[in-house]
């Protein structure tokens, strides 16, 4: 089979190799589409630390069933699934905490296992979920990144009726954008650098965007601020944006070595919290079920499509500021 190998350096190369079979407790996927996000940019230039190469990108997918192993009664042939790439111990202290995506032993499809980008992944069969017959590859793709906004649902509950600020309007961000006008937060407004990018958040229904927090006449108001930009200056400045007990998710990936200035006294003062919401948790099951009724909304979010043996195409086309979210298919 064709598979796109990485060699940790910023090579990309279509390789043949050997079409796995499944053993107990395994099943083979035939990809049909698959996302790539930042986490693979840092993948090909070998500064995600967890990545080992060489390696087989893709962790956002979803395809079809090829072959079955022989314990495996849940799934048949032909079904339409998506994977949790999370593989988690289930046995440590956080995945007893329902924290599996920080499991002390974990494993991931297409970070240190062999990912989608391939003809066929072999996945362990207690992370993949049947998809409603309503969605499909391409839909089925952005159920991973929907269960990272998920779970910073979990980590930080009570969208409804808030008043919220997303910053960065990439995939992430304008997930986020559709999952809070879902539940029913009162107004969202999003802060964006590239205006093709706040077209598309008024376009999902959000109430303004602007190119940074500081032109947002908010401060005080706001009940929840999401950051999906990683971006220490854009992270900085929508912090004073939160109201007493307002709370600040962190999804977005900053460098490691990146600091921002926070007022003790602004955090003891207004009880404001500032947390992170890391990966899937254990949403994923809940993001596939949510797909369905999302799935109309979301999916002109998938702007670039490219086929397997044009990988680095589809990593050039992520530069861009028209690009959302880009597959390979």
């Amino acid at each position: 089979m064709d598979a796109v190998v990485l060699d940790g350096r910023g090579g990309i190369a279509l390789e043949t190799r050997p079409v796995p079979a499944p053993g107990p407790g395994e099943v083979l996927i035939a990809p049909g589409a698959t996302g790539i996000c930042g986490t693979d940019l840092h993948l090909i230039e070998g500064t995600y630390a967890a990545g080992r190469y060489p390696l087989v990108p893709g962790h956002e997918f979803a395809g079809t069933i090829a072959a079955v192993g022989s314990d495996v009664s849940a799934l048949r042939d032909g079904d339409l699934v998506a994977a949790d790439p999370n593989l988690s111990c289930g046995e440590c202290r956080l995945c007893r905490m329902d924290a599996p995506n920080l499991c002390e032993r974990i494993a991931a499809l297409g970070i240190n296992l062999p990912g989608s980008c391939a003809a066929y992944v072999l996945v362990p069969a207690r992370v993949v979920v049947p998809l409603s017959p309503a969605l499909d590859a391409t839909t089925g793709a952005l159920v991973e990144p929907l269960s990272c906004v998920l779970n910073a649902v979990k980590r930080a509950p009570g969208w409804q009726d808030a008043v919220m600020v997303v910053i960065g309007a990439g995939c992430i961000g304008l997930l986020a954008t559709t999952v809070a006008i879902h539940l029913g937060a009162a107004e969202v407004h999003v802060v964006e650098p590239h205006a093709l990018r706040r077209d598309r958040a008024l376009a999902l229904g959000a109430r303004s965007a602007a190119t940074a927090a500081t032109e947002l006449d908010l401060a005080d108001r706001v009940d929840l601020v999401l950051d999906a930009s990683g971006h220490p200056g854009a992270i900085a400045s929508a912090i004073p944006l939160l109201r007493k007990r307002g709370r600040f998710i962190q999804m977005g990936v900053a460098h490691p070595e990146a600091t921002i200035p926070v007022s003790p006294y602004a955090i003891y003062a207004k009880e404001v919290t500032y947390l992170g919401a890391n990966s899937c948790g254990s949403s994923f099951p809940a993001a596939a079920e949510m797909m369905v009724d999302l799935a109309d909304r979301v999916r002109p979010l998938v702007t670039h499509t490219f086929p397997l043996a044009r990988y680095a195409d589809a990593v050039a086309a992520m530069r861009a500021p028209d690009a959302v979210k880009v597959q390979v298919a």
